[in-house]
């Protein structure tokens, strides 16, 4: 008799300082079939051009302490006075029909959700850090953006050179190039994580 083989959801989490083009990686990623995009939630206001529920679930400070203190996060931070969020209930909820999810988070919060203690989520997890060259590699694309003063862009700096020590905590670390240099080693990622043995049930 022959066995109908499934699998679970893989969880893929991917970090990046800013500017690293995490961004449009991530944009393209969405496309795919059978990936499902966790939406962060924010306290934040929604900036020019956000859409709800595709950007962000923008929720209001009592909305967010609500669901924190009924443990409705799978993981949370507060950065620059808002506070964000990734909602457990549909990452699990996909995980266990078989869909793949990603997660596009900073590196607090990816150390947050390997240290999570549900087995659902420590099996799933395969987390990916995006590593520009160098430092004046960073530079140059986000002057190139044209969105920060010089002030803001030397504060991201600083905080990417902290972010970029921890790419050894990462399974996977691609040195980022073009966009479709990133992705196409992305998907040899999902691809060669989606045909590992213990993902079989």
């Amino acid at each position: 008799m022959s066995k109908q083989f499934s699998r679970h959801g893989i969880l893929f989490i991917i970090s990046a300082p800013s500017g690293a083009g995490k961004t449009t990686l991530v944009e393209t990623l969405r496309q795919t079939a059978n990936l499902f995009y966790s939406v962060s939630c924010t306290t934040r206001a929604p900036r020019s051009g956000e859409i709800k529920g595709e950007h962000y679930q923008f929720l209001s400070n009592a909305d967010f302490r609500a669901r924190l203190e009924a443990g409705d996060f799978l993981e949370h931070a507060q950065v620059h006075g808002d506070h964000y969020g990734t909602l457990r209930e549909p990452v699990l909820t996909n995980l266990k029909k078989g869909v793949d999810v990603l997660i596009d988070i900073d590196t607090q919060g990816a150390a947050t959700i390997r240290n999570c203690d549900d087995p659902i989520i420590r099996q799933a997890l395969t987390d990916v850090f995006i590593m520009p060259p160098d430092l004046d590699e960073l530079l140059r694309r986000l002057r190139k953006r044209g969105t920060e003063t010089e002030e803001q862009i030397k504060r991201r700096l600083e905080t990417a050179a902290r972010e970029m020590e921890l790419w050894r905590d990462y399974r996977y670390t691609i040195i980022s190039g073009s966009v479709e240099e990133d992705l196409e080693k992305f998907r040899q990622i999902m691809a060669a994580e989606g045909y590992l043995s213990r993902r079989l049930i």
